[in-house]
C-alpha cells in the first residue's frame, strides 16, 4: 500500500509544479501587458496625408526662398583677392569656403579668420 501512496504523492507534486508553472507563466505575461504600450490603429485620411504634404512643401520652399535671398545678399558682398588668398594660405582651405567666410563677414578679414578659427 505505501508503493500506492507514493504514486499519487509524485502526481500530485507534478500537477501542483505545472500550476505553479502556468501561475508564474501567467503572472509574467500580465506583468509585460503592463510595460508595453497599446495604440489603436487609426486609419488616417487621405486629407490628411495631403495636407501634410502640403505643409511639408510649403516650408521647403520657404527655406528655398530664404537661402536664395541670403545667397543674393552675399554675393553683393565686394571682397579682394589678397584677403582670399591670405585666408587660403593661414587656414589652408579651399578657395571657396575663404570667399563664402569673407562675404559673410562683410569682407572683413579678421571676423572671417575668428569665425574659422572657432
Amino acid at each position: 500500500m505505501s508503493a500506492e501512496d507514493e504514486t499519487p504523492t509524485v502526481n500530485d507534486d507534478d500537477s501542483s509544479n505545472k500550476g505553479k508553472k502556468s501561475a508564474k507563466y501567467d503572472s509574467g505575461a500580465a506583468d509585460l501587458e503592463k510595460v508595453t504600450d497599446y495604440v489603436e490603429e487609426a486609419e488616417i485620411s487621405h486629407q490628411d496625408i495631403g495636407e501634410a504634404i502640403r505643409v511639408a512643401n510649403d516650408e521647403n520652399n520657404a527655406k528655398s526662398v530664404a537661402k536664395k535671398e541670403k545667397e543674393k545678399e552675399l554675393s553683393k558682398v565686394k571682397i579682394s583677392k589678397e584677403d582670399v588668398d591670405l585666408i587660403i594660405h593661414e587656414m589652408e582651405i579651399p578657395r571657396n569656403l575663404a570667399e563664402r567666410k569673407l562675404q559673410e563677414h562683410k569682407g572683413n578679414v579678421v571676423e572671417a579668420l575668428i569665425a574659422l578659427t572657432n
